[in-house]
C-alpha cells in the first residue's frame, strides 16, 4: 500500500509511531503530576489508580523506544513528550483546583471595608493587629478552597490594593465542615473501600 510515495510501513515508522510515542509520554507524565498533587492532598484512594494507568502508559512508550534504540528521531518525540507533559499537568493542576489553602493578608490602610467584604462573601476569618517594621498593621487569616483563591485575592485589590497577601497550601484543616462544602473527593466516596477496610 502506498500514500504519497510512502508505504504504511514507512508511514508507520516516521509518523505515527512517533506520535504515539510523543502522546502516550504526554499522558503518563500528566497522570504522574496529578498522582503527585493527589499524595499530596492525602487522596490516598485515587492516588493508586492513576498510578496504575501512569505506569501502564509509560511502559507502552518505552517499549516502543526500547525496540528502535538506534533511532534517535524517536527519542526526540520521547522528549517532547515528557516536556508537554509537565505544562499538560501544571494546566490540569490550575483547573482542577484540589485542596485548601490559607491566606495571609497585611495591610497598613483601615480594613474594616475589607473585613466585612469577606464576611459577606461568607469567609471565615481571623483579623489581628500588629506592630509593623514601618507602623501598626492589620493581618488577617482565612482558610479557602483553592478555587474560591481568585475570588479573595479580587477582594483584596478592590479594598486593599496595596495590602501583601501571601498563599500556602493546607493538607489538612481540623474543622469538620458540612458535606456540601467538602471537596468532591471527600463527599461519601469511596465508602466501600472504607468498609472493606473495617471489615479486614
Amino acid at each position: 500500500m502506498e500514500l504519497l510515495g510512502l508505504t504504511y510501513s514507512e508511514i508507520y515508522g516516521w509518523i505515527l509511531l512517533p506520535l504515539l510515542i510523543f502522546f502516550a509520554r504526554v499522558c503518563d507524565v500528566s497522570l504522574g503530576t496529578i498522582r503527585i498533587i493527589f499524595i499530596s492532598k492525602g487522596i490516598k484512594y485515587l492516588a493508586p489508580i492513576v498510578g496504575f494507568f501512569e505506569i501502564l502508559i509509560w511502559l507502552l512508550a518505552i517499549s516502543q523506544i526500547m525496540q528502535n534504540l538506534t533511532n534517535m528521531y524517536y527519542y526526540v518525540f520521547y522528549a517532547g513528550g515528557f516536556s508537554i507533559g509537565n505544562l499538560v499537568g501544571i494546566i490540569l493542576d490550575e483547573k482542577l483546583s484540589i485542596g485548601t489553602v490559607g491566606i495571609r493578608i497585611i495591610t497598613r490602610q483601615h480594613a474594616t471595608k475589607l473585613i466585612d467584604a469577606f464576611k459577606k462573601s461568607d469567609f471565615g476569618i481571623t483579623a489581628v493587629g500588629a506592630e509593623g517594621s514601618k507602623g501598626k498593621v492589620k493581618i488577617i487569616f482565612t482558610v479557602v478552597k483553592r478555587q474560591n483563591v481568585q475570588q479573595v485575592i479580587n477582594l483584596v485589590k478592590q479594598y486593599n490594593p496595596k495590602a501583601f497577601y501571601s498563599v500556602e497550601d493546607i493538607r489538612y484543616v481540623s474543622e469538620v465542615l458540612p458535606s456540601y462544602m467538602k471537596p468532591w473527593y471527600r463527599r461519601n466516596h469511596f465508602r466501600f473501600m472504607r468498609g472493606w477496610r473495617k471489615g479486614k
